[in-house]
Formats: structure tokens, sequence, C-alpha cells
């Protein structure tokens, strides 16, 4: 069976061969699999998003989806210990000690609209540039015959907001100046409404977009608060792009807990959740409540299960989930994040082997 059969058949409620998969990395875990698999080094294949996903990773471990990412979320895992991106936003890299190894991430240190002042002068990276589609272009092109291939705008409205902003400066002016917030949400959401488009018109398979706005146990913002400032946006992005492919599959990532927008992420035409934490929500529970109106994206729990418990209980999860979230289709399997360097490659190898295995 093809890969993009595979997910078109699971995403229309059906049980295909196996499961379909898909798997990110941080750039350190990819070095170690990449050792593993006995790839050779130096493949041009890189894909941007996350840092660490070479199109031959995903193909050397029969993934089932490509992504190809245009948007503010390719500004992670940039060059040096330091930097500024396209946007203004100022970058650190922080390094981390695993026994597998030291691993580094880029924290965010400096917010070019953290003065109100320079909102009105603050200009956006143009999303029209034709060097931003070369690349998936290219993937369809040479891939689209096989791979699902998916069009990556995530961290589209909020994240990027709060980045140009200040985390702490956007929340309070969601309560206190809804204005000053408006203006920024909209930069973000204008640049990757125009990406988002112009990957449709490529000719991908699913749009995937969102931006986190869970925490472990609730949301960061009030439900009402998503639906004033985020939902309206969000409706016009699924609706544009939808009327550019009627059948064009649309996902949308949040972290964390956030069980009060799904009946309005179903309302605006979202056809998939990514990435159901389990930690946070009980992805049994939210099949049941919704696995007639949505499919979903992910459910490998990388918080506990997959860096910390033995191969056996990472086969045990991946098989529960095929078993009551997938078990009518409707599921693309992966863990809840980019496979994080302390991730022992025994637990990697037993998610994927049981992927593999099929439904049983």
């Amino acid at each position: 069976m093809k890969n993009r059969d595979r997910v078109l058949l699971a995403l229309h409620g059906e049980r295909p061969d196996r499961c379909p998969m898909q798997i990110s990395f941080t750039p350190e875990f990819a070095q170690r699999l990449r050792h593993d698999l006995a790839l050779t080094a130096g493949d041009a294949e890189h894909n941007p998003h996350g840092g660490g996903n070479p199109y031959d990773l995903e193909r050397a471990l029969d993934e089932d989806l490509l992504l190809t990412s245009v948007g503010w979320a390719n500004s992670y895992y940039a060059g040096g210990r330091s930097y500024t991106d396209e946007w203004g936003i100022g970058f650190c890299r922080v390094e981390y000690s695993t026994r597998f190894g030291t691993g580094s991430y880029t924290e965010i240190v400096s917010h070019p609209l953290a003065d109100e002042v320079a909102i009105s002068s603050y200009a956006a990276p143009d999303p029209r540039r034709p060097e931003l589609y070369q690349e998936p272009a290219r993937v369809v092109r040479e891939y689209g015959g096989q791979y699902w291939i998916t069009g990556v705008t995530v961290c589209t409205i909020f994240e990027t907001a709060w980045a140009l902003r200040g985390l702490d400066r956007l929340l309070m002016d969601l309560s206190l100046n809804p204005d000053v917030a408006h203006a920024i949400l909209e930069i973000p959401f204008q640049y990757h409404l125009t990406a988002a488009r112009r990957l449709a018109e490529l000719g991908v398979d699913m749009i995937w977009t969102g931006d986190d706005v869970g925490a472990q146990s609730s949301m960061i913002m009030s439900p009402r608060m998503w639906r004033t400032f985020l939902k309206p946006r969000m409706a016009r992005l699924v609706a544009e792009v939808k009327a550019v492919n009627p059948n064009l599959k649309v996902a949308y990532h949040s972290d964390g807990a956030i069980w009060p927008i799904i009946p309005d992420l179903i309302e605006i035409g979202i056809d998939v959740l990514n990435p159901l934490q389990p930690a946070s929500m009980d992805p049994a529970e939210v099949q049941r409540l919704y696995g007639d109106r949505l499919c979903f994206w992910g459910s490998i729990d990388q918080q506990h299960t997959l860096p910390f418990g033995r191969p056996q209980d990472v086969a045990d999860e991946v098989r529960q989930r095929m078993a009551t979230v997938g078990k009518k289709g409707g599921l693309i399997l992966g863990p809840t994040h980019h496979v994080q360097l302390d991730t022992p490659m025994e637990n990697f190898r037993a998610m994927v082997d049981a992927v593999r295995e099929g439904y049983r």
C-alpha cells in the first residue's frame, strides 16, 4: 500500500493495513538515529521544521507523511549560539545534558514589539517570496505520488505573536489592551494565511496549523478569549485553504488540555487534532466524544512512556492507541512532540516496530 493511500484511508474512517505513522526528531536524536540506521551523513534533503527531520530519515523509517514547512517556526534551530531571525526575534542556544549526550534548545530572549511604540512601524517578512516555496514544490513534485505531503504553518497566530511581543505582555494585552492584541495577532496571521494558501495551491494534501494554547491541565487563556482573538482568524484560514482545494485536510496543533475548544475546532472545519497529549487529555475519551467528527494525530506519550518507560511499555501504549483511538481508523500515530535526546533507542525501535505490526 502506498503511504499516502494509508493516510487517506485512515482519515476517511477506514482501517488500512497498519496505522499511518509520523515522527519528528530533535537534531541530536536525528544524529543518533542516522548512526543507528547506518545512513550516510550530509544528506541535503533537510526539512527545517523541528530542526531534525531530513527526508531520508523519514523515508528510511517508512513514515507515511512528509512535512514541508513555511513560516516563523523555521526560525528555531538556526546556527550560532545567539542570533536574530528575519522577524527581529532574538534567540539564544541553551545546552542540556542527558545520559545519551548533550543537546541544545534555542530559547527566545528578545522581542521586537516589546515596546508598543514599535508596532505601527513594524514590517514583517514577505510571505510571497518565491524562494520560500521552492522546497515545498519539489517535495510535492518528487514525493507526492507516494507520501502524504503536509504543508506546515504552525505557530500560526498566537505563538508568533507572543514571540514578537513577549508572552507576559501579550497575555496582558488580551485583557487590558485588546486593540493592541489584535494588531499584533494580525501580523503573523496574515503571513501564515498567505503561506497556507500558497502551499494549498502547490498541491499539498494537508495544512498543519495551530498554536499551543493549552497548558498541562488547563488552557493558557480562557475559552472566551480564544474565541474572541483566535477562532475567527483560524476559521478564515481553514475556509480559504479549503476554497483552494475542497479535498484538502486541515490539522490543528495545540499541546495540553484544550477540552473546551474542541467543539469550536470542529465547527470551523478542522479535520485532524494534534498531538493529543495523553498527560493532559485521555486519548480514548477524546475519541469517544469526538471521533465521529475528528481524526487524530500523535497520542504516544513523549513526557513519560517514550523516554522513561521500558520497550514493552512503549509497544503496549502503541497497541492500546490502535485498539481505542484508532479502532475504526482515524488515527495517525506518533509521539506528541519531537523525539528528544533522552529517549532510549530501544524504546524508539519498540514504537516503530509496534506500528509496523499493524492491527491485530
